[in-house]
């Protein structure tokens, strides 16, 4: 059977994991009996029961605090935070704690912690409507997984739930396709094609570090994680009928980067967009477009565009959230503009 949605392919995941793995617990407000927020442990309790699947207080400190001691310990927890927002409040135990323990104690600790967390603007205002992804990209010592498809959420988290070091894992609202809390959650799965990609029952892995080519093109590379990955694939189709072919890279984890797979698409295409939901100072496309300036800048034919989240908090009002957020349109008009910048070659040339 496929598993068509993010919520069932990670549900899977944990399923297989625990099954294989007794060391496996999952710890998080809500996940046992209520399934999660957004109902990704549906069930667990049941098949797993209270001393593997529990239920904690409303403290994301006590809560990662609780994961991060668990793992130096023989555990392997899977700790679900119900928004990414939350996060700042466990700031200390996930990049004080986990992610400097088995450096400061010379390798002797391992800490397989899995730390998941909803990313994404849904029209719940400033504080629960963050992406934050690139905060943990700045933290030595911690990797961070971004999957866009179910095919990849799955394989994704397996792998991260066997990793010795401590993974943020990182999972888009409206990618989930599934049910929250009041009913029938805000989805932007359907009409999504070919590329949100079903994952298989059986396990599998997806390895950490490796970035899928979500579409083949020779004009421009765009980069894009998350919602805007789907976005950038929607702007590729409307690129295509003006003759543009764009590269769609989608890195599946920021920590470790694929920087080689980016970089010969680069090479390659001599244009670069940069695609992603947080903010636009020091966020991700900022880290992607400064490494391939500094490793790439002689096979640029126009200069990098970046598509963000403008340096302000997300608005409440729908109008001005759809405002701020990167959309397929301006992922065209980003293209087309540097596909207007200077040139020293036509589209498709490769040697600087």
């Amino acid at each position: 059977m496929e598993l068509r949605t993010i919520v069932l392919a990670l549900r899977q995941a944990l399923v297989e994991e625990m099954d294989r793995d007794s060391s496996v617990i999952l710890l998080g407000e809500d996940i046992a009996v209520f399934g999660g927020a957004y109902r990704v442990t549906e069930g667990l309790l049941a098949r797993y029961g209270e001393s593997r699947v529990r239920d904690t207080p409303i403290s994301e400190a006590g809560i990662v605090g609780a994961g991060v001691g668990a793992a130096m310990t023989g555990l392997r927890p899977v700790v679900e935070i119900q928004f990414n927002d939350f996060l700042a409040c466990a700031m200390d135990q996930i990049c004080n704690q986990a992610a400097k323990m088995r450096f400061m104690m010379g390798g002797q600790v391992k800490v397989p912690l899995v730390i998941r967390a909803p990313v994404g603007a849904t029209g719940r205002a400033a504080q629960h409507s963050q992406s934050l992804e690139a905060w943990f990209m700045h933290t030595p010592g911690l990797k961070v997984v971004f999957p866009c498809t179910p095919y990849d959420a799955k394989g994704l988290l397996a792998s991260a739930i066997r990793d010795d070091n401590p993974v943020m894992f990182f999972e888009h609202k409206l990618l989930y396709g599934g049910s929250s809390p009041g009913g029938k959650a805000k989805t932007a799965v359907d009409g999504l094609g070919e590329a949100f990609r079903a994952a298989p029952e059986g396990e599998y892995l997806v390895p950490l570090g490796v970035a899928d080519i979500k579409r083949a093109g020779r004009d421009v590379t765009i980069v894009a994680t998350g919602l805007t990955l789907h976005k950038s694939l929607s702007a590729a189709d409307i690129l295509a009928r003006e003759g543009i072919e764009a590269e769609v890279i989608d890195p599946r984890t920021l920590v470790p980067l694929d920087r080689e797979t980016i970089l010969a698409s680069v090479r390659r295409t001599g244009r670069l967009v940069v695609a992603s939901e947080d903010q636009l100072t020091c966020g991700v496309a900022s880290e992607i477009a400064a490494i391939v300036a500094e490793e790439a800048l002689w096979y640029l034919d126009a200069p990098i565009r970046r598509v963000s989240v403008p340096d302000t908090p997300i608005p409440f009002a729908p109008g001005l959230e759809h405002a701020v957020l990167p959309q397929t349109q301006t992922i065209v008009e980003a293209v087309r503009s540097t596909m207007a910048g200077p040139a020293g070659r036509a589209p498709g040339g490769g040697t600087p």
